[in-house]
């Protein structure tokens, strides 16, 4: 089924005559548009462009249908514009995306405060790079940056990766361990215990037992469960292991429902960023949504406001 956003795209080039000159108007990123393109092209069969250089020639086929859209997709517009539009003004929507665990750390328990309309979306960190730069998502978290052009980065936090345990880990067996013995000693106590995974994402384990250890983990976590918040809820019953950002259990250590059980030979911390395009529509609802995250990541001792 074709996608009313292609042709909305297909007017933008034919309109400004270059790649550029319609993502700057459409607010989207140039792969973006490039992409429209190419889809609407491989759905009516034929080339509707000649590149000539930077300019973007009308092929004849390209003119026929550009006359045959215009007309109905300005009038499309005009009721966006007098009907819809005008409620967005007034209601925007932000697609904002990051990890379901920072989620619900941090911005779900102000969501039904937002003076806006609010998208959440889950998803690996690559996967949201690219709908951040596409014009999908408006905002992202991250701990790594883009390469994309359109888009800018600002470094807001920092998260250490650290080894947990429950309350009833015999802690005092392993410190001895670690002040008396090498690292290879360290790792067997580690294997000896039970461990939690996750379903999805394991590049905490990986990259905390990477620097340590020089390789990564030759065992598989004995519990596997949906997601970090879950690991730190199963470990509250008292036993097992897991690497785990540090923020995401600072209350539960303070508490003494779970016990930091060591930070590493080497601190493994990483960078937080607020991604977004450089040009959006959206720039105060943006910065509202930064705010609550500077709000909720100062609470932790930790952090370090770049």
């Amino acid at each position: 089924m074709v996608n009313l956003e292609w042709y909305r795209t297909f007017k933008a080039i034919y309109k400004t005559g270059t790649l550029t000159g319609a993502a700057d108007s459409l607010f989207i990123s140039q792969p973006g548009v490039s992409l429209h393109l190419s889809s609407l092209e491989a759905y009516v069969g034929y080339k509707l462009f000649d590149r000539t250089g930077r300019k973007m020639m009308p092929t004849e086929r390209g003119k026929v249908l550009f006359n045959a859209v215009s007309e109905p997709l300005s009038k499309l517009e005009d009721v966006e514009k007098n009907f819809q539009k005008s409620t967005e003004k007034l209601t925007p929507t932000i697609s904002v995306g990051m990890c379901f665990e920072t989620f619900q750390t941090t911005l779900e328990q102000y969501v039904s405060t937002l003076p806006f309309n609010l998208i959440i979306s889950f998803g690996q960190y690559p996967e949201m790079l690219d709908q951040l730069d596409k014009g999908i998502l408006d905002l992202i978290i991250t701990p790594k940056k883009g390469v994309s052009p359109n888009i800018e980065h600002e470094a807001f936090s920092s998260e250490q990766i650290i080894l947990v345990g429950g309350k009833n880990v015999d802690t005092n067996s392993f410190q001895k361990i670690v002040e008396t013995k090498g690292v290879e000693h360290i790792e067997d106590w580690l294997k000896q215990e039970k461990w939690y995974g996750t379903t999805g994402d394991m590049e905490h384990l990986f990259q905390f037992w990477i620097m340590n250890f020089g390789h990564k983990p030759n065992f598989r976590p004995n519990y596997i469960v949906p997601n970090l918040n879950s690991i730190i809820r199963c470990l509250k019953g008292g036993t097992g292991l897991a690497v785990v950002p540090d923020f995401l259990c600072k209350n539960e250590i303070e508490n003494g429902d779970l016990k930091l059980i060591w930070e590493g030979e080497k601190k493994l911390e990483n960078t937080l960023y607020f991604g977004c395009r450089k040009k959006t529509n959206y720039q105060s609802e943006i910065e509202h949504i930064k705010g609550l995250f500077r709000k909720v990541m100062g609470k932790y001792d930790h952090v370090a406001h770049l």
